[in-house]
């Protein structure tokens, strides 16, 4: 009889030691930076909601639509913190034929502005399935990278990881999106850096990107892809056509101060002198409302938060860890850094959003999934009976 105690205490005991173990594994800093930013992406989607004459909770408001995405966000990762992330190398082929049949799906059947082909309907809410494809990509090319672990000075193994990434590319461009591929640049080079890629073999690849620069600029790029890309460097030149945009994001960021205007008082938002206000350029009203001071604080948890994704990669014990933090890390700085310097006028307009803060339920999902993945690897790791 005493045996049959001892046993449900014991297994009590395991128990309380394991969630216990979990709980210290858990990267809390990495969840509260999140939850934050995600905070004022909802402040700005109130703003744009009012300043639309809509009710914050108005049927299809701005606002209502961040609710519904975030709550969606939430349990995303919470179920990507629970999953055993050790199956994602399992099951990293089957993940790369979905992340090419959800492209070449967009593709065929997407709807966009100007003949593009970039969203499809679900369940009457729009989503862009390459932002989905960003963290499919970091989760192969971290598979790869991981198991040619000390290989990468050689020259084949460079050019697999980049032939693997090329079809979602070429896929991601035909729609098209120049800013997500991009993201998948910077993500490729990101991780080539941090598997530890010959430098010499690296800068061979980016020497062969600048020559071909020509010929993307002539046969590839749409005529309004240069507009946008040439037009920061003098937007004054052509005030109402191409530069335009760039000209109105200037005035709403110079206008809000050190402090801002306040919530919902932005001018350019108001009188909707500026486009995309929502998307894109959010982080220009985000400046005006909150002013220098908000957006400076805005910064700081992005940098704050990429910083433990990083330190959760070199902690990691698996080679898998390392490389997945990586890429999640360089897609983070590569779109933050080009969306807050195309709304100050020093990058290309590109079309690449902010993540948390830029309206868009696709972008705020994965980036869930990926940081719900990256605490999945900080738990296993942290729990040696797993």
């Amino acid at each position: 009889m005493g045996a049959i105690n001892a046993r449900p205490a014991r297994i009590a005991d395991w128990t309380s030691r394991s969630v216990g173990t979990i709980w210290r594994a858990f990267d809390l800093q990495i969840a509260t930076y999140a939850v934050v930013l995600t905070l004022f992406g909802l402040a700005m989607a109130y703003s744009n909601s009012v300043a639309g004459g809509d009710g914050a909770l108005a049927t299809g408001s701005v606002f209502l639509r961040g609710l519904l995405w975030t709550s969606i966000a939430l349990v995303v990762f919470v179920i990507a913190t629970a999953f055993d992330y050790r199956w994602l190398k399992t099951l990293a082929w089957p993940l790369y034929a979905l992340q090419v049949g959800l492209l070449l799906l967009t593709l065929a059947i997407g709807s966009g502005l100007g003949g593009s082909s970039r969203w499809i309907s679900v369940l009457g809410l729009q989503f862009q399935f390459s932002e989905l494809a960003k963290i499919l990509m970091i989760i192969i090319l971290a598979n790869y990278l991981s198991a040619r672990r000390g290989q990468m000075g050689s020259l084949w193994n460079i050019i697999g990881a980049i032939v693997l990434a090329g079809p979602p590319w070429v896929l991601v461009l035909l729609q098209p999106d120049l800013g997500t591929s991009l993201v998948f640049g910077a993500i490729v080079v990101g991780m080539l850096f941090m598997s530890g890629a010959s430098l010499r073999w690296l800068g061979a690849g980016i020497m062969a990107v600048l020559a071909a620069l020509p010929f993307v600029w002539t046969y590839v790029l749409l005529p309004y892809q240069k507009e946008r890309l040439t037009s920061f460097l003098n937007p004054l030149a052509d005030v109402r056509g191409a530069g335009y945009q760039l000209y109105q994001s200037q005035i709403a960021v110079g206008s809000g101060g050190w402090f801002g205007k306040g919530l919902t008082n932005s001018t350019q938002n108001q009188l909707d002198f500026l486009p995309v206000q929502t998307t894109d350029f959010v982080f220009a009203i985000l400046a005006e409302e909150l002013g220098f001071i908000g957006a400076m604080v805005v910064i700081g948890l992005f940098v704050a938060l990429i910083w433990r994704v990083l330190v959760g990669g070199w902690r990691s014990k698996d080679p898998f860890g390392t490389m997945f933090a990586a890429g999640l890390g360089s897609m983070l700085v590569f779109q933050l850094f080009v969306n807050v310097g195309m709304v100050i006028g020093i990058m290309p307009i590109t079309g690449i959003p902010l993540p948390f803060i830029t309206h868009g339920g696709a972008s705020l999902i994965s980036v869930a999934a990926g940081l719900g993945i990256l605490e999945s690897i900080n738990i296993r790791q942290g729990r040696a009976e797993w």
